[in-house]
């Protein structure tokens, strides 16, 4: 018994190396992808809220656009992300609370307009799953001009992206020279996608995957969720895991407790590859046995074990 565990450890130890062999690249050129860059910190809820703006905005490059809430507005503080192709924009979720979503993403849509020699561009406004802090501002675009609105449902998504089965194929939109992977996480909620952006190699991951506490609801789900996207990204340059949240603290181990709008000492948003395949790895060894687990930079968080 003791050498056929010995011999699956180095197997699966072999899988692992190779897995990360298979995604890195031959040279450090930067992977062909538009390069961008995050900030060094995010203003979070405070300590002032009178001195806060309910939207921090940051150009990660001339056409792809992170929209924070405040923490003084929402203490979920949600990220939003707003990607301009040559014939469309898309925008990932519409904000928690009272902020007004619309006002503050088109003030970016008009400014792009402007520097780009342009009058107007379609947007189309989906979600990244269809909890309240990230479709709060629905009504703010729904039925309105130029924009198509995805519903925050596994139905909206599939016809939106052309998704066959969900959800074991992806789908795609086209933003004009400017292909979107879209790829059916479910497990954190029902509806819940990834979008991978060629043009980057920014894998987008909502609530599945980000510096916080990933609440699990549907165990089974969310585990094939995570292989899949493992799976997907497998050869692909993924430059940046960018979820819609942060909670953990810079100090590993530890995050902020649920409702702080404060967080001077947050994580940064990204994460790597490697956390997907440790979050993976974590996953697979617990088998269907849900249970809590803190890692350096997330937590595995069960809703059903408290």
């Amino acid at each position: 018994m003791a050498n056929r565990s010995a011999l699956f450890l180095l197997a699966y130890a072999a899988v692992e190396l190779s897995t990360h062999a298979f995604a890195q690249l031959p040279q450090p050129d930067g992977g062909a992808v538009q390069p961008g860059h995050l900030p060094a910190s995010w203003v979070t809820g405070g300590p002032n809220c009178l001195e806060m703006q309910d939207w921090e905005v940051h150009q990660f490059n001339p056409d792809f656009f992170i929209l924070r809430e405040s923490g003084c507005t929402n203490y979920e503080k949600p990220f939003l992300y707003l990607i301009f192709g040559k014939e469309r924009a898309l925008l990932l979720d519409t904000g928690a609370g009272p902020a007004q979503t619309y006002d503050a993403v088109y003030r970016v849509v008009n400014r792009w307009l402007e520097k780009s020699g342009r009058t107007s561009i379609p947007l189309v406004v989906t979600h990244s799953h269809g909890h309240g802090d990230h479709i709060e501002g629905d009504g703010q675009f729904r039925g309105k001009p130029g924009v198509q609105f995805v519903e925050p449902t596994v139905a909206g998504a599939k016809e939106a992206f052309a998704i066959k089965s969900w959800p074991d194929t992806n789908g795609i939109i086209d933003l004009g020279s400017r292909l979107i992977d879209t790829i059916p996480i479910p497990g954190h909620q029902e509806a819940s996608i990834a979008l991978y952006d060629r043009l980057t190699g920014i894998l987008l991951t909502g609530d599945s995957l980000y510096p916080g506490r990933l609440y699990v609801n549907d165990w089974p789900a969310f585990k094939s969720s995570i292989q899949r996207l493992v799976s997907f990204t497998e050869g692909k340059t993924v430059t940046y895991i960018l979820g819609c949240h942060i909670e953990e603290a810079r100090q590993p181990y530890l995050d902020y407790k649920v409702g702080t709008k404060y967080q001077p000492e947050e994580h940064s948003l990204d994460l790597g590859r490697g956390e997907l395949l440790e979050l993976n790895a974590a996953l697979q060894k617990m088998g269907s046995t849900p249970a809590r687990a803190a890692f350096r930079d997330f937590t595995i968080w069960p809703k059903e074990h408290k």
